[in-house]
């Protein structure tokens, strides 16, 4: 609830100079999402857009794909011991008639790189549960490597918490034609992402086939396959993308580019997106 940034008492040295002062950093809290009233995931994020957060979460694990799936998201109060509103505890409640998983220890999360899950259970999981098959989107979407060199500029200009901060990661989605269309900061890559497309399916607007996702730092799986889940058919990063998360684009369709610095960048999947000379 807008608790984004915290103040703490820093020691500054700099060229032997030693001096005290505040320094502004990021919040980090511990946010835990229930489903229709049981426990199903924690997960530490930067406070705000906990709703869009836990929607979007709900996406990639195949459970909400369209607004009307969903009946309405709430904070939990009485979480803590004396019956008070911490504001870190959600609840998601499914429209009727919407199916709601199994919710066990033996669930089937394929949403981070520590599920135990193989690489090959990893993909299938994701081809079998995707609404929206993303080799299926528009044929139309052609993008200039020119157009992608100037999508890292317009996210970090956007990335206001991170200029006071400089220790959120961000995502940000993107019209064919390079307009930004929406950014989310947290301190976890995947929390952004999840905030993305939970304000996407709450303002109806998945899937997003025609759009472009730009991530700070490296591509892993888990955020490949949160762009497949979305019906995203191009996922963009700063930096490397991981083994699995290439082999999941090649497998759906998705493009998928690492290392976009500048006017350089690397496309490791669906290269026939991408206006090549």
């Amino acid at each position: 609830m807008g608790r984004v940034t915290e103040r703490r008492r820093v020691i500054r040295i700099r060229d032997g100079a030693v001096a005290t002062r505040p320094d502004t950093l990021v919040a980090e809290e511990p946010l835990e999402i229930r489903l229709n009233g049981k426990p199903l995931a924690i997960t530490m994020r930067t406070p705000g857009d906990d709703f869009a957060l836990a929607a979007g979460f709900l996406v990639s694990e195949g459970v909400l794909g369209s607004a009307d799936e969903l009946a309405n998201i709430v904070y939990c109060a009485g979480a803590t011991d004396d019956g008070s509103n911490t504001y870190n505890v959600v609840d998601v409640r499914l429209a009727p008639g919407v199916p709601v998983p199994d919710i066990t220890l033996e669930r089937n999360v394929y949403t981070t790189s520590s599920c135990g899950l193989c690489g090959k259970a990893s993909l299938d999981a994701v081809r079998t549960t995707a609404r929206w098959p993303v080799a299926d989107g528009p044929t139309t979407l052609r993008l200039k490597p020119e157009l992608l060199a100037t999508l890292p500029e317009k996210l970090r200009e956007a990335q206001r918490v991170f200029d006071r901060t400089g220790g959120l990661h961000g995502a940000a989605l993107f019209s064919p034609d390079g307009e930004l269309l929406d950014v989310r900061e947290d301190v976890g890559r995947h929390n952004a992402v999840d905030k993305l497309v939970g304000r996407a399916l709450q303002q109806g607007l998945l899937p997003l086939s025609g759009a472009v996702l730009l991530v700070s730092g490296r591509a892993s799986f888990e955020l490949a396959q949160k762009a497949v889940m979305a019906g995203i058919p191009v996922l963009a990063a700063v930096s490397a993308p991981s083994s699995l998360a290439v082999d999941l684009a090649a497998e759906t369709g998705m493009t998928l580019i690492g290392f976009l610095r500048g006017a350089s960048m690397n496309v490791y999947a669906g290269e026939q997106r991408v206006v090549l000379d």
